[in-house]
């Protein structure tokens, strides 16, 4: 007796009703992707666009500014620098070129860059940063004359005074732009971070919450839940809130899995340090202070010894 088909094993002609749903189906545009803020498929779209030929308007900018958003700032350094070196380059690429200097911690050429630039608001909150960067607290003020009462710059200025310890200044501004703006949560995981800075451990995590609740696999959230745990009870209880990130961490995100492996090293009292640490000395600001406190919890040191390694890893 012989087997009789539904469909045919391989190849063949679809019936009518799939050809139709295949022709149904829609390709993305561009905008509808940046609105999502669907950065991969955007650059997807983008990049198989310039392959065969069809390239968007200002597909080379929009290659820049998706990849930067990726946090692949390299790419985004190749696009912009090859811009700038267009005779009809756009004058604004030269501040997104200086924005990617500084994500890549180029401080020199990001402020070059940036002064070649028109003035714009984002040029102020870049060389407002750069100030900050380079201690100069004259151009830090006068960055800081120039910010204005509107969202982006009173972010930029909330950063500064978390990064110079003025945390309770950060949480005033935080909070007073989550009042007219509820749908901006990831400020909670900025005030979540200020109150870990004081030491408010359970008020931090309870902030956080608030976040986690609609974005459940954010690493930079769960580490910090992480570190709350590690404060409020110990280090297994601090690792197990990362033993899903260390699997899960994208590839593309390369600083937060640095970040968790520098911090399984602190939640593990200092296992792995010296493979962990030394490396991160220059990415993650804890790294240096923390590969000191190894170094003496390995010897017994006195101010001496304590200044002399300071000097070392500084």
């Amino acid at each position: 007796m012989m087997l009789s088909r539904a469909k045919p094993a391989v190849g063949g002609t679809p019936p009518p009703g799939d050809r139709r749903r295949k022709k149904g189906k829609k390709v993305p545009q561009l905008e509808e992707l940046l609105a999502l803020r669907d950065f991969t498929g955007a650059i997807a779209l983008l990049e198989f666009k310039r392959h065969v030929g069809e390239q968007e308007e200002d597909a080379d900018l929009w290659i820049g500014y998706t990849a930067f958003h990726l946090g692949d700032y390299k790419r985004a350094l190749e696009e912009y620098e090859a811009l700038t070196k267009q005779p009809d380059c756009n004058p604004d690429v030269w501040v997104n070129l200086a924005c990617t200097y500084f994500f890549l911690g180029m401080y020199m050429q990001a402020e070059q860059a940036a002064l070649k630039g028109p003035k714009s608001r984002l040029q102020n909150r870049l060389l407002f940063h750069l100030a900050h960067k380079f201690s100069d607290e004259k151009k830090l003020m006068s960055s800081h004359q120039n910010l204005q009462d509107i969202t982006e710059d009173q972010l930029s200025l909330a950063s500064i005074h978390y990064m110079r310890s003025h945390y309770q200044e950060a949480i005033d501004i935080y909070k007073r732009i989550l009042l007219d703006n509820r749908e901006y949560l990831a400020l909670n995981v900025y005030v979540a971070l200020c109150y870990y800075k004081l030491d408010y451990y359970d008020v931090s995590q309870e902030v956080l919450a608030v976040y986690l609740q609609q974005v459940p696999d954010s690493t930079i959230a769960l580490n910090l839940k992480a570190c709350n745990h590690f404060r409020l009870y110990n280090g297994k209880a601090a690792e197990a809130e990362l033993k899903n990130l260390t699997d899960s961490a994208s590839s593309s995100f390369e600083f937060g899995k640095e970040l968790i492996r520098h911090n399984l090293v602190v939640f593990r009292g200092g296992e792995g340090a010296l493979q962990v640490l030394p490396p991160l000395v220059d990415v993650i600001p804890e790294a240096r202070l923390n590969l000191v406190i190894y170094y003496l919890r390995q010897v017994k040191c006195n101010l001496f010894h304590f200044l002399f390694l300071w000097k070392i890893v500084m």
